[in-house]
């Protein structure tokens, strides 16, 4: 029975140091809702004041206009959003759980829509994630059982995190003719104790029990572990290391790290003491080298295309070798011109990290430190940046991500701290991640920029009414059930069709252009809204109630007026509304170049009809709307008509101006 000490917790420990809370907290997602909620909030800020002084200076009833301007206040705002930003995230989930994923955190199909980076570590990813131990070779390259026996001693007694390469070295020992050999070898070298491996020594050190002899014995990283030797051994013989020891080493090694194999170095000496320190890696005698294999997925390539047609780049961040890293990566077809190593990091001064990093597109020779710092300077120079990783290493880039993704493979850690999880390690189904996400924000989008475009006209127009009419253009609760009604409307949108050309590049999730579009979209509906304002104060409602509304002489006359004109309105900003959404909702020619999918074409025609129709019913009278003359209908067509042309050749001019619409 053994009695465990707990040294550290949270954010003390090697792995919780990297990333907070408030991190999390503030990620793209809610950085993207702020800023449009902010948007929103200047409108109201400027609108809310002056409708409440407009009507009630020209009303003279101040608790009337205090009501009425909070009444526009939430019509300004899109009360669905947070219900539709669900059903297009939740929608976009399912989806991709039928493609072998699984996502843990809902916004993080968001990130996925985003996403214009994606970080990848080499081994499982781009690779088979098979490692094979093809050479075990004394220095001159020659195969050396000795070399074996002490990688395998070392591989079996080390108890740091379990990697592909320890497997790859333990497998020999299930090879025909070779269990009884191990068992001895086991048997004749008891262990002592032992050095884990870590990040910045880059080798593990076991001390065992051979005879009346103790053996120290490190397989690591080779530069590491060649700068701690002192000798060299051949065929038994020591020989002191010479000043061409290090071109002897790559004279060696350097044809196999370029053909992609990952190159180990094996090193031991006797020592007298029972119990190792980080003193005792030093004056070691190189044995031998160890080179792995692990080719190349065939599906990588390709999934490489379509991540680049889908406008995400790919960066390689491993602590492979070098040469390892660019071998595989090249023949992936990704361009390894500009590498970078840990070493060569870390002499970049403050200046020149942000430019190196923006430019490289393979890091190898990395600590997970380094790891975490690249990912975070990505995102500070304005990335949106997703990480994907299977080992404890990768754990700290992971959390510190815009999307972590990690594999059902993976350490259960990783796993509890990646937002997605694949249950499929293969690069082709993040694509189909990139996609969902993509149409989940682009239906998210449309939404928002059409829905508080809408709004905008329809206050702006309020505003405009206020001051000149002797009544409200529309009551508090037929402002607010108006709103209702089409916001109810939207909530189809997440099953809508998306075009293939919105989703092929990253969507910026902001409210940076949603005033612009406000701006533009919103008083071209304003002038149609006064439009229809002239022809029901002076031409429709005169003629149905025999006379101007300053004329009328009875109360319940004037009363019929305003009925007559605030259903009018009523319908025209719901037609308009339901019909513009059709419109903006693709940069194409609506239902001849992109069709709406069958639920939403459904939902707002079937929508039109009923909201039209209750006009006509007691429950319409109940919230002060009546029935209109025929006569209003042709003029609503009429003037429905003449909107959707005038918006089409306003959106040409905006996509030209613009290069963009949602």
């Amino acid at each position: 029975m053994g009695e465990g000490i707990v040294l550290a917790v949270g954010k003390d420990t090697v792995y919780g140091g990297f990333s907070t809370a408030e991190s999390h907290l503030k990620n793209g997602f809610d950085q993207g809702a702020n800023s449009i909620a902010w948007v929103l909030i200047r409108f109201m800020t400027v609108l809310i004041p002056v409708v409440f002084i407009a009507c009630g200076l020209t009303k003279g009833d101040w608790v009337s206009a205090f009501l009425f301007a909070l009444s526009v206040a939430v019509g300004l705002t899109p009360e669905m959003l947070p219900m539709v930003i669900n059903a297009c995230l939740a929608k976009g989930s399912a989806a991709m759980g039928t493609k072998q994923t699984v996502v843990k955190n809902i916004n993080a199909m968001q990130g996925f829509g985003s996403m214009d980076i994606l970080c990848v570590d080499k081994t499982g990813t781009l690779t088979g994630d098979r490692i094979s131990l093809e050479y075990y070779m004394d220095i001159l390259g020659n195969e050396s059982q000795q070399v074996l026996d002490f990688a395998y001693l070392n591989s079996l007694y080390h108890t740091g995190v379990q990697n592909h390469l320890d497997d790859a070295i333990l497998k020999y020992r299930e090879m025909p003719g070779y269990s009884i050999h191990y068992q001895e070898l086991e048997g004749q070298h008891p262990k002592l104790d032992e050095l884990p491996f870590d990040h910045e020594r880059r080798f593990a050190s076991v001390l065992v029990r051979h005879k009346e002899e103790n053996f120290l014995i490190i397989k690591g990283s080779i530069d590491e572990v060649y700068h701690r030797c002192s000798d060299i051994e051949y065929k038994g013989e020591r020989r002191s290391m010479d000043a061409n020891g290090e071109a002897s080493i790559h004279a060696i090694v350097d044809e196999m790290l370029e053909d992609g194999m990952k190159v180990l170095a094996v090193a031991y000496k006797p020592m007298e003491k029972a119990r190792l320190s980080r003193e005792d890696e030093k004056d070691l005698i190189l044995l031998g080298y160890l080179a792995f294999f692990d080719a190349p997925k065939r599906s990588a390539a390709a999934a490489m295309d379509k991540l680049q047609k889908l406008n995400v780049d790919v960066r390689v961040l491993t602590g492979a070798h070098r040469d390892v890293a660019a071998s595989i990566c090249r023949r992936l077809g990704i361009d390894t011109a500009h590498t970078l190593t840990g070493g060569e990091l870390e002499q970049l001064t403050d200046n020149e990290i942000p430019i190196q990093i923006e430019r490289t597109t393979v890091f190898a020779e990395l600590s997970p430190k380094q790891k975490v710092e690249i990912v975070q300077m990505l995102r500070t120079n304005g990335h949106t940046v997703g990480f994907l990783g299977d080992g404890m290493n990768d754990l700290p880039a992971i959390v510190e991500s815009d999307v972590g993704i990690s594999v059902d493979t993976a350490a259960e850690a990783v796993k509890e701290g990646a937002d997605v999880v694949l249950l499929e390690k293969d690069l082709n189904v993040l694509e189909e991640g990139i996609k969902e996400g993509r149409k989940a924000f682009a239906n998210v989008s449309k939404y928002i920029k059409i829905t508080a475009s809408s709004n905008f006209g329809n206050i702006f127009s309020i505003v405009i009414a206020s001051v000149f009419l002797p009544f409200f253009p529309m009551t508090a609760l037929q402002l607010l059930l108006l709103n209702l009604l089409y916001d109810i409307l939207c909530l189809v949108l997440p099953w809508d069709q998306v075009d293939a050309d919105l989703y092929s590049k990253p969507l910026e999730w902001s409210g940076r252009t949603l005033g612009r579009f406000m701006r533009f979209f919103g008083p071209i509906s304003s002038c149609f809204d006064i439009l229809t304002f002239a022809y029901l104060f002076f031409v429709l409602c005169p003629s149905v109630c025999g006379g101007a509304f300053s004329a009328l002489a009875g109360s319940a006359e004037q009363a019929r007026f305003i009925a007559l004109f605030q259903t009018g309105w009523f319908l025209e900003s719901m037609w308009t509304q339901v019909l513009i959404l059709h419109l903006l909702r693709t940069q194409k020619v609506p239902l001849l170049q992109s069709r709406p999918s069958r639920p939403v074409m459904l939902v707002t025609l079937l929508g039109t009809a009923l909201f039209t129709l209750l006009t006509f019913t007691p429950i319409g009278e109940l919230i002060g709307l009546t029935a209109l003359p025929p006569v209003y209908f042709v003029f609503l067509a009429l003037t429905v008509l003449l909107y959707l042309l005038w918006v089409t050749l306003a959106k040409r001019w905006y996509l030209w101006r613009h290069h963009e619409l949602l």
